[in-house]
C-alpha cells in the first residue's frame, strides 16, 4: 500500500503565520466571440491567515483559474485580489515574480524533473537561491515528513504516482510558503493514495500555520478541510463550514 508514514512534522525556517486573503469583484475570462468562456466571475472571497479551505465543483467550474489567480500564473481582468494588504494584481512583472516565490503550488501532473534525484527535485525552487537555513537538511527533513527519506536518490521514474506527488508537497513546502495552492492533488490518485496525500497536505499546512487552498472535484477531499467552497459557472455558490456542519449560500 502506497501510505506515507506518520513521521515527525519537520522544522522550519521562522516565518509569519499563513497569509489573509482579501478578494474582490474577481474577473477572468477566455476566448472571444461565441467561444469566450467566463471562467471567474465578480468573485468576492475573504480568507483569513492559516485557513485550510477547499475548493469544489465541476471541471470548467473555474476552480482551477480561481487558484491560478491567486498564484499570479493568470492576470485578471477586473478586480483585486489582496494578499496581506498587497494588491497582486497591481504588481509589475518583478514583484510578480518575487510573489510567486513565496506561494507553494501542488499539481495534479506532478510537474517533477525526470533527470533529477528526487532530493534535487524539492531542492529545485530555492538551489539558486541565498537562504537563512541549511537547504539540504530542510529538504531531507521535508522528504522525512512525506515518509519518502530512504527515496531521496532516486528518480520519478522510479516511483509510484502517489510517491511522486508526494515529492511535489515536499517540494511546495521547501521554502515554507505562507500560501499553498493545490490544483486537483489528488486526481491522479487511487482513493487510498489520494486520501493520504491529502492527510499530509492538511496536516503540513496545520502544523506551520500556512493558508491553502485546495481545489478538487472529490467530496472526500472536501470533507476533510474545515471550509469548502462550491463553484459553478465562475462562481461561488455556496461556502460551507464543514467543521460545525453549516454555512452560508450565496448568489
Amino acid at each position: 500500500m502506497d501510505r506515507p508514514t506518520t513521521p515527525t512534522t519537520p522544522s522550519a525556517p521562522p516565518v509569519p503565520p499563513g497569509v489573509a486573503i482579501d478578494i474582490t469583484g474577481l474577473s477572468r475570462s477566455f476566448g472571444r466571440g461565441e467561444a469566450r468562456i467566463t471562467a471567474a466571475d465578480g468573485i468576492t472571497l475573504r480568507v483569513p491567515p492559516g485557513q485550510i479551505v477547499a475548493v469544489t465543483g465541476r471541471s470548467g467550474s473555474g476552480k482551477s483559474t480561481l487558484l491560478h489567480l491567486l498564484g499570479a500564473i493568470e492576470r485578471a481582468d477586473a478586480g483585486s485580489i489582496l494578499v496581506d494588504g498587497t494588491d497582486i494584481t497591481a504588481l509589475g512583472k518583478k514583484d510578480l515574480t518575487r510573489y510567486r516565490r513565496t506561494v507553494g503550488f501542488v499539481f495534479q501532473r506532478f510537474h517533477l524533473l525526470p533527470a533529477l534525484t528526487v532530493l534535487d527535485n524539492v531542492l529545485a525552487p530555492v538551489l539558486p537561491r541565498r537562504t537563512p537555513y541549511d537547504k539540504h537538511a530542510r529538504a531531507r527533513e521535508l522528504l522525512d515528513a512525506v515518509g519518502l527519506a530512504d527515496r531521496a536518490d532516486a528518480h520519478p521514474a522510479q516511483l509510484s504516482g502517489g510517491q511522486q506527488q508526494r515529492v511535489a508537497l515536499a517540494r511546495a513546502l521547501v521554502d515554507t510558503p505562507r500560501l499553498l495552492l493545490a490544483d486537483e492533488p489528488t486526481g491522479a490518485l487511487d482513493s487510498t493514495t489520494g486520501a493520504a496525500v491529502m492527510d499530509l497536505i492538511v496536516r503540513l499546512g496545520r502544523d506551520h500555520g500556512t493558508t491553502v487552498l485546495i481545489a478538487t472535484h472529490e467530496q472526500s477531499v472536501a470533507e476533510g478541510c474545515p471550509r469548502a467552497l462550491h463553484m459553478r459557472d465562475g462562481r461561488i455558490v455556496s461556502d460551507t463550514d464543514t467543521g460545525t456542519g453549516t454555512g452560508t449560500e450565496t448568489g
